[in-house]
């Protein structure tokens, strides 16, 4: 599934099957955070025998919503590409814009910083783009965003490594409508390498459980200097 093939109703209606089924939701909902998990971790979170994962793991597969790295005799699976992740975004802001404005409490931690695929959503995310676009360190193009010079010396002037700036200037992002924002958010290449250095750097680190994403003080303090600020 890509920008470029437009679906056609066949298609979507199998889209819209591979979805309906409980299981095969919750493996894609586990992968969204960029992981590469194998068939019985994934038959574990789906609460489904590894027979059955099997089934289900291959009908992804055929659809085009997984992929699937080999090493030697180990099989893991992934979401096929940001394309899919961004497609189940999308589907997540739709389901949340019927049900409810304000996402569960519970979900704060989510709300605030997460992964979408491999790249920085919810409300870090959201302003992070906005921000940068605002003061053109960030520039929307035909073909996606691009980061600009100014935006590369201002990330080694508030503490992020010169040599990590450059190739970002080459990368391409995307804008992703955020689930929980409803909101763009930075993806797509550019929004992966940004969200890795930060990661890198110590302005974020992984919670343990699910996608949450949690800013240290001095990640919130680096941001806050590129003009990125939430409420605490």
């Amino acid at each position: 599934m890509t920008e470029a093939s437009p679906l056609n109703r066949y298609q979507l209606a199998e889209l819209g099957a591979l979805l309906a089924e409980p299981a095969r939701a919750a493996i894609l909902l586990a992968l969204m955070d960029g992981s590469m998990r194998p068939a019985g971790e994934l038959a574990i979170i789906a609460g489904v025998s590894a027979a059955t994962a099997s089934a289900h793991l291959k009908r992804l597969l055929d659809g085009g919503l997984l992929g699937l790295y080999e090493q030697g005799r180990h099989r893991y699976y992934r979401l096929a590409n940001d394309d899919v992740a961004a497609w189940l975004e999308s589907m997540a802001v739709s389901n949340v814009t019927r049900a409810t404005r304000t996402p569960a409490v519970r979900d704060a931690a989510l709300c605030r910083a997460r992964t979408c695929y491999r790249h920085l959503a919810g409300q870090l995310g959201v302003a992070l783009c906005e921000a940068w676009l605002q003061c053109g360190w960030l520039r929307a193009e035909s073909n996606g965003m691009r980061l600009l010079p100014d935006a590369a010396d201002a990330l080694v002037h508030a503490g992020w490594p010169s040599v990590s700036t450059h190739p970002l200037l080459q990368l391409r992002g995307r804008g992703c409508l955020d689930w929980t924002e409803r909101r763009l958010h930075l993806g797509g290449p550019l929004g992966v390498a940004i969200t890795d250095a930060m990661l890198d750097a110590g302005w974020l680190r992984r919670a343990q459980r699910q996608r949450a994403l949690l800013p240290t003080p001095d990640g919130l303090r680096r941001l806050a200097e590129l003009g990125v600020r939430i409420d605490h």
